[in-house]
């Protein structure tokens, strides 16, 4: 299947994330080597999830832009997920709203272009199936 320009676009900022949590885990690795850490086993524990994270984000990238629907899926999730967090960031007693803002609108990007991909792919798969072989 072909993917369109908004998923593509979509794919792009979600390998963008990816990369972020990958410039994280580097950050964390320094951290780790530079002695700026408290606790060994919660840092190596936390260095070990971010690449996982990193990982996984990533693999959700390259599957949108093949047009693979657990991609979207998983990438759809992970806005909801990075919404929460800048939900968090912006309530509470240590409420940091700019911080929400860095992470909540891009979220809020991405979120709608991953709707629209999942409208095209929907749009696409039932042209393919039609009995007139898609020139509807």
């Amino acid at each position: 299947m072909r993917t369109n320009t908004i998923g593509r676009v979509a794919a792009l900022l979600v390998g963008l994330e990816g990369l972020g949590l990958v410039a994280l885990t580097v950050w964390q690795v320094v951290a780790l080597f530079a002695g700026d850490t408290a606790v060994i086993d919660t840092a190596v524990a936390l260095l070990v999830l971010t690449a996982v994270g990193a990982a996984i984000v990533i693999a959700f990238a390259v599957a949108i832009w093949r047009d693979q629907s657990w991609g979207r899926s998983g990438a759809i999730v992970l806005q909801l997920l990075i919404l929460a967090v800048a939900l968090g960031a912006a309530t509470g007693s240590y409420a940091e709203p700019i911080v929400a803002l860095w992470l909540a609108v891009p979220a809020l990007i991405v979120l709608v272009l991953l709707v629209l991909a999942v409208r095209d792919a929907g749009r696409r798969a039932r042209a393919e199936s039609s009995p007139d072989g898609g020139s509807a």
